[in-house]
């Protein structure tokens, strides 16, 4: 066989090896392939190895089925008090048709974006500018249910749609921010007054329950006082009478003794004699003395010098 021949045969099998290798498909993880035969629509490839045919099959799109995300840029939108701004949006859809996202428009993002523009503009119409900045939820929900609808023809299912921020003018960010800052300033103010009242307040029922505690303390301690003054004028009363009660059991039993002892007439005059001397006790000038006891003095003085002759 001739070389040239041989080259040939060569060249041959390569170009059939890489006819057949490109024939070979393996559609990847969370992507799907649009295959066109002769021009028109002939499947969805899915995931795994596929074949086609050479030269009459043609991957007319492969189309990402995961969740994405695009950020339009902001678009300038006039709200119901004739207030321009400016909002930029974040779409997030998924692919849920190959063939409608490939045949169903010619630029899906782009209609998307124009879309997402033409219905923000739609929904701030309606809306004033307070209503605007304060209802981010409610234009949400409105724009995402209206894009919803719009792109299922196109094999797209919007999930969430977010105003990502909005841009007012110049001048209402500062009339904003003024009015913002005077609101602090009010709302200081107010803490600041409601503070003091309330100290005042504190201040007063702290005096009132001071004063409340020392008229208590002194009103106890006046208690206090009155019954020890109590205590002690019971306690004198009752030393007193128990002093009148002892005296005048002691003159008592004196009695009561001296009338066990049934004493003389003599032994009388002479006990007679000694009170008296102790009556005098040494400070009396004159004292008068019964006749009785003088009689019985003058024996008892008799006695006493016979008694001291008998001693001699």
């Amino acid at each position: 066989m001739e070389p040239g021949t041989i080259f040939a045969i060569i060249a041959l099998v390569v170009v059939l090896l890489i006819l057949i290798a490109s024939c070979i498909k393996i559609v990847p993880q969370a992507q799907a392939y649009v295959v066109e035969r002769l021009g028109g629509y002939q499947g969805t490839w899915s995931v795994g190895i596929h074949l086609k045919l050479p030269l009459i099959d043609r991957i007319a799109k492969r189309v990402m089925l995961k969740e994405q995300v695009v950020d339009f840029a902001p678009q300038p939108v006039i709200t119901k008090d004739n207030v321009t701004m400016r909002i930029d949006t974040v779409v997030f859809y998924q692919i849920t048709d190959p063939k409608l996202f490939a045949y169903g428009v010619e630029n899906p993002i782009m209609a998307i974006e124009n879309l997402t523009a033409t219905t923000l503009r739609n929904i701030i119409g309606d809306l004033e500018l307070d209503e605007t900045l304060t209802s981010r939820e409610t234009i949400n929900t409105k724009m995402r249910a209206s894009l919803d609808v719009a792109t299922d023809p196109w094999g797209i299912k919007v999930n969430r749609v977010e105003l990502k921020n909005i841009i007012p003018p110049a001048a209402i960010q500062d009339a904003m921010e003024k009015q913002m800052k005077a609101e602090r300033e009010r709302r200081e103010a107010i803490l600041i007054a409601e503070g003091e009242k309330k100290s005042t307040v504190l201040v007063a029922e702290g005096k009132k329950e001071s004063a409340i505690l020392e008229a208590e303390a002194e009103k106890e301690a006046a208690i206090l006082r009155a019954e020890a003054k109590k205590e002690a004028m019971i306690r004198e009363a009752e030393g007193q009478a128990e002093a009148i009660l002892k005296v005048q059991q002691a003159n008592a039993d004196g009695i009561r003794y001296l009338n066990e002892a049934a004493p003389t007439g003599q032994v009388i005059q002479l006990k007679s004699l000694e009170a008296f001397a102790k009556a005098a006790d040494g400070k009396a000038t004159k004292i008068i003395i019964p006749s009785e006891i003088q009689g019985m003095a003058g024996m008892v003085k008799a006695l006493t010098e016979v008694g001291a002759k008998d001693a001699q």
